[in-house]
């Protein structure tokens, strides 16, 4: 996988400012503010540099406010990190292809995998399946 490095303003000239902040500086969006994303088949993709990253057959409503999948599309696409941040101990979760955050991973999700990949809606874009492929 080629990796994607940007400078900072680069990523400000590519993303917004909510966007910049949770991809590029590891902030977190507010909790129900964006899962509005199609229920369609599809695969969801890394705002910042376009790798995909989860599909929508491993997403599930963890009632949390962030949109939830139990696994990624391939375990090369994510990467992890410890974040000790807010006095407490998580792992986090970014992009393997250009380290955008993408949110964080607990053991508390459903079967098969038991994980919880808890994803900021924001750091996300949808792209939808083509079906009609012959």
């Amino acid at each position: 996988m080629k990796k994607v490095t940007k400078t900072d303003a680069e990523w400000r000239g590519q993303l917004d400012d909510l966007e910049f902040k949770v991809l590029r500086k590891h902030g977190t969006e507010r909790a129900f503010s964006n899962d509005a994303f199609p229920k369609a088949p599809g695969t969801f993709m890394c705002k910042g540099c376009g790798a995909p990253l989860f599909d929508q057959s491993h997403k599930f409503d963890s009632g949390t406010g962030w949109p939830s999948f139990y696994k990624p599309v391939d375990d090369e696409v994510v990467a992890e990190s410890v974040d000790n941040g807010f006095f407490m101990r998580r792992t986090e979760v970014h992009c393997n292809r250009c380290e955008g955050h993408l949110g964080h991973v607990f053991p508390d999700g459903p079967a098969p995998t038991g994980l919880r990949y808890c994803i900021n809606g924001v750091s996300l874009d949808f792209e939808p399946s083509n079906d009609d492929e012959t």
